[in-house]
């Protein structure tokens, strides 16, 4: 035995063994037990960090343990490989993208092989590989054909300067999060896929189906799914475009979760988006620089929620539902596009945004809620008056007396006996836009004919490959430039025709492929009995951070493979 522990020596002995064994290579055994450690996809940056070594660390020693006592272990290791980082690396060393990126997957392969890791390697994927991705497009097919992805125009986030819509998560006081530069608001078209159709899903896994979960990722999904119930009812209006038309058909929507304060509305709030704010914008210099600023600032309900509240008064009027009594349209900066109709009651009162906006432009303010023993105090706020359990309606005409639920309650009959608005569920969760003006990505596979739309690749031409020798030179796009892909027949009426530019967003490689692990090699199914014999994960190792939207994207991946037939599990 020797004296000292030679750490170089003895590992790289041990490791070689290791090796000419394939001691890690698993494969599905129903006579024993099985346990799936998977660890979050990697990003291939170049070198491992500590929080690297920390996640496969745990794996490795829950693995290890568990194999000595008899169960079949898989411990899988693949890379995160497209994305904007690579792009922007490859763009600032003039390489294309494919060659940084093997290289540093090769790196960090090297480093974790050198930490003698439990690793099944024969399963190894990268998002970038064609036999990878090649069932991203598959998928998308299949959810385009069933409605579950579709095309439309919406107001995104640009960035001027990476050429490419940014989420809000990247928008930082109204900057791209990696180029600093302002951001714009513009109108551009993208395939979204419907989450939102399974949200109510989605809330109750998340709810009653995750045992063992942390409570603090539990929340934070329930709080990013956003289920509110409340009432969406109209404010109608007499305002006209310019061919005598009725805007919106002269009603002014909104959505709130306080119909019990309806009688305290002294003023409605819409988006710089809106389509009144945009009507008022066209007749008012004024109101149109306002709209500007506030496309420039950020555009998160964080960001949002701690801004001070600004706004601009139209000019514009709609009338109260229930009073007919005509309340000011302003257009402010905290209210959001994406919530709701774009548009909120002001009710000062009772709700402290509102409060700051009616004192900082000497709004009126109606006390419509009472709390026995406080008395309303119209220059200060305070907490109570925006408790929904507490106290009953006063200053409200019919609804005095009232508890806040028989208050809603009545308010929405009342409504919904006018034809103007009912009781509704909504959702925080949008759908999810994976379009992106990037080159470093997943192919959308479809074909834009001038005669026959856009067409869907067929499958047997799956999958669209990439070019791998693309430099980006930092004026859009490259695939834009290169006729060798860009240029293909239409598969319908084999005239000339476009492909397709846009690529996905990453995290549709990174919502499957926990099962890819199962069947890495399977070049005709998208998962097979591997699956159906190592899932569902047992283990899962990852940031908290990411967790969020990794898993919640990845349950709606794994639902939309249920529902089209592709997986048997959930």
């Amino acid at each position: 035995m020797q004296d000292k522990y030679n750490p170089s020596e003895i590992e790289m002995a041990v490791q070689s063994i290791w090796g000419q064994k394939d001691a890690y290579r698993v494969s599905e055994d129903p006579s024993k037990k099985k346990y799936y450690a998977c660890s979050m996809l990697p990003y291939p940056s170049g070198k491992l960090h500590m929080g690297h070594v920390r996640n496969y660390t745990i794996n490795d020693m829950l693995t290890r343990h568990l194999r000595m006592n008899g169960y079949n272990v898989l411990m899988p290791m693949g890379w995160d490989a497209f994305g904007l980082p690579a792009e922007n690396a490859a763009l600032k060393n003039n390489v294309p993208p494919a060659k940084w990126t093997y290289e540093n997957i090769a790196y960090m392969k090297k480093q974790m092989k050198a930490m003698g890791l439990a690793i099944d390697w024969s399963r190894e994927i990268a998002t970038c590989d064609p036999s990878y991705y090649k069932w991203n497009q598959w998928l998308f097919l299949k959810m385009l054909d069933k409605g579950i992805a579709y095309r439309k125009t919406q107001t995104v986030n640009w960035d001027p300067v990476d050429k490419t819509v940014l989420a809000n998560e990247q928008v930082i006081d109204g900057r791209g999060w990696r180029t600093g530069a302002v951001v714009e608001k513009r109108e551009i078209p993208g395939y979204y896929l419907k989450i939102s159709d399974y949200a109510p899903e989605l809330l109750d896994q998340v709810q009653h189906n995750l045992p063992g979960w942390p409570d603090k990722v539990r929340l934070m999904q329930e709080n990013w799914i956003g289920k509110s119930e409340g009432v969406r009812f109209a404010f109608m209006h007499d305002i006209k475009n310019e061919q005598g038309h009725l805007l919106n058909g002269g009603r002014m929507y909104v959505f709130t979760t306080r119909a019990d304060t309806l009688m305290g509305v002294t003023f409605v709030a819409v988006a710089p988006e809106h389509p009144l704010a945009e009507y008022a914008g066209q007749r008012d210099a004024k109101i149109a620089d306002f709209i500007v600023r506030c496309q420039q600032g950020g555009t998160t309900e964080a960001e949002l929620a701690v801004k001070e509240k600004e706004g601009v008064n139209t000019g514009l009027f709609v009338r109260h539902p229930l009073t007919q009594e005509l309340v000011p349209v302003w257009v402010g900066n905290y209210v959001l596009m994406t919530y709701g109709d774009g548009a909120v009651m002001g009710v000062p009162a009772h709700d402290e945004r509102d409060f700051a906006f009616a004192i900082k432009y000497s709004l009126p303010i109606k006390d419509v809620v009472g709390v026995e023993g406080k008395d309303f105090d119209v220059t200060q706020w305070h907490d109570w008056y925006a408790d929904k359990g507490a106290g009953v309606a006063k200053n409200s005409g019919l609804f005095d007396g009232l508890s806040f639920k028989d208050c809603v309650d009545k308010v929405a009959k009342e409504l919904e006996s006018l034809g103007l608005g009912e009781k509704k569920i909504t959702w925080r969760l949008r759908d999810w836009g994976i379009s992106r003006q990037r080159y470093w990505g997943t192919p959308i596979p479809i074909i834009h004919c001038e005669d026959c739309g856009a067409v869907p690749v067929p499958e047997k031409d799956l999958p669209v490959i990439l070019p791998q020798d693309l430099v980006p030179d930092g004026s859009g796009n490259p695939l834009n430039k290169c006729d060798s892909f860009l240029r293909v027949a239409c598969p319908t009426c084999a005239k000339p025709a476009l492909r397709e530019t846009d690529t996905m967003d990453t995290f549709v490689d990174s919502s499957w492929y926990f099962m890819r692990y199962c069947d890495p090699n399977n070049d005709d199914k998208m998962v097979d009995q591997g699956a159906a014999y190592w899932m569902p994960m047992d283990q899962y190792i990852g940031g908290i951070e990411h967790a969020i939207l990794h898993l919640l994207y990845a349950r709606f991946w794994t639902k939309v493979m249920r529902d089209l037939g592709c997986v048997q599990v959930d």
